[in-house]
């Protein structure tokens, strides 16, 4: 039985514990939460604290699951590490670079299991998707993106959000990191711009960006992610992946509403072309947002029980990140960002 602390008890951290609740093989030893919460029924009589280091101390977990604001991430996972557990960490893994690389290095060191929540990882029509796309061959060019029309709650929490990590860093990694598994290529440059589209968050942030990158192979994508009540709800949801060879695209996306958090994960169909025709893949009953998160906590304990080699998984964490930062530090600066000198 693996001892499970949850700290973070927002609609991720909420789900991934429903998700330890409901697993024979783990048992919720703790959860944190800085702030008064209400929690559903399932998780109420667990014992909940409201400062981290307290309960890390007195419940001694196998894996700590850290679902708090990004910048918190780092310095909460390596303290969990050196107390003696394994790491899930949600996406962004740190808010620099550096730090992710020192959560990764202190992974090593210590003999944990670290995993980042790169939920579309476990979605068996994401799967789908980049298995096709790699069918095509390279190279490779990407179009994809994320707005979100958020208001209320929603715009609340998003918000809350950009006082540390901007759209295009927060949605980001998730695609960016479909990106590099597709092409399996190293980034060059990254090129990103950006806008502040309301009063109502910090005069140096900004709610809609955009960034291009180039890899080692040739092949450039494009990203883009809005949030806020001003955003449009017109091609908020493009994921379109083209090669000399054909394309492939998800077809059903701008189904519902943007801010629906399980149609960001939901392909429902998808369209493979090539020049001598089309095909069209229907892919029914897909996972919800929950049954997603039960997927990647269940694939999280296995890697414990099995001994299960997560050094690829942490190297392209570190590397999804560091494009999506360039592309923040060249709406900052004005600048292109260069990560592989030398290299077309």
């Amino acid at each position: 039985m693996t001892r499970v602390l949850i700290a973070g008890l927002g609609n991720m951290g909420r789900s991934h514990a429903l998700a330890h609740h409901a697993h024979d093989r783990a048992e919720i030893v703790g959860l944190v939460n800085r702030s008064p919460v209400d929690l559903p029924a399932a998780l109420q009589d667990y014992p909940l604290f409201n400062d981290y280091e307290t309960a890390l101390a007195a419940t001694r977990p196998d894996l700590v699951v850290i679902a708090t604001y990004s910048d918190s991430h780092a310095d909460y996972a390596i303290a969990a590490m050196q107390a003696g557990a394994h790491v899930f960490v949600e996406k962004p893994l740190a808010t620099t670079v550096a730090d992710a690389r020192r959560v990764v290095d202190c992974a090593r060191e210590q003999g944990r299991k670290l995993a980042v929540g790169y939920i579309l990882r476990h979605h068996p029509s994401w799967q789908r998707l980049i298995a096709e796309a790699r069918a095509l061959g390279g190279p490779f060019v990407f179009r994809l993106n994320l707005n979100q029309q958020s208001r209320g709650a929603e715009w609340a929490t998003h918000k809350a959000l950009m006082e540390t990590t901007s759209p295009i860093v927060d949605c980001g990694v998730h695609y960016v990191d479909v990106m590099c598994q597709i092409t399996d290529a190293a980034p060059v440059r990254v090129h990103g711009m950006g806008l502040r589209l309301s009063d109502e968050i910090a005069p140096d942030m900004y709610n809609y960006g955009q960034f291009q990158v180039i890899f080692d192979d040739g092949s450039v994508g494009w990203y883009e992610a809005g949030w806020g009540p001003m955003m449009s709800e017109t091609a908020f949801f493009v994921k379109d992946i083209v090669s000399p060879n054909g394309a492939v695209s998800i077809t059903d996306g701008n189904k519902g509403a943007s801010a629906d958090v399980d149609g960001h994960t939901r392909v429902g169909g998808m369209l493979v072309h090539r020049p001598e025709g089309d095909r069209l893949i229907d892919l029914p009953d897909e996972p919800g947002h929950q049954q997603l998160c039960d997927a990647e906590q269940a694939h999280m304990l296995r890697a414990i029980a099995e001994d299960l080699d997560l050094t690829r998984h942490m190297e392209d964490a570190v590397a999804s990140l560091a494009i999506c930062l360039a592309a923040d530090e060249s709406i900052r600066s004005g600048r292109v960002v260069t990560l592989q000198e030398g290299a077309e």
